[in-house]
């Protein structure tokens, strides 16, 4: 099993930043991919940005320019750093692990940004 710790989440006005963490601990050999989701109540989870272990990452089209995937090559820490936000940003944001096939997922952590 992988265990995921989220903080960083909180209330800002838009156009200010926020910078997401998540650290995996417990079955942590061959996560191949760590990321962000986000969902809004009433609509379906969706990805924000992935880091590919191998290399890479990818990013949703509303949050390019504007939200940065980074990972700690020290640990097992990911870290959303999210510039420019804009209230269609507000949501609960989920840390996602893939490992072996498994997804893991994060308690989450809300983000709220204020017009």
């Amino acid at each position: 099993q992988v265990q995921l710790v989220e903080s960083g989440g909180g209330l800002v006005q838009a156009g200010g930043s926020l910078r997401l963490s998540c650290a995996a601990s417990g079955s942590i050999f061959g996560i191949s991919i760590m990321g962000w989701y986000r969902q809004v109540p009433g609509q379906q989870r969706e990805v924000v940005a992935l880091l590919n272990f191998g290399g890479g990452t990818n990013y949703a089209d509303s949050v390019k320019g504007r939200f940065t995937i980074s990972k700690d090559n020290a640990k097992y820490t990911v870290y959303l750093q999210m510039n420019m936000l804009k209230p269609e940003d507000t949501a609960v944001y989920y840390c996602n692990v893939q490992r072996w096939g498994s997804d893991y997922w994060g308690q989450g952590t809300q983000v709220t940004v204020s017009s």
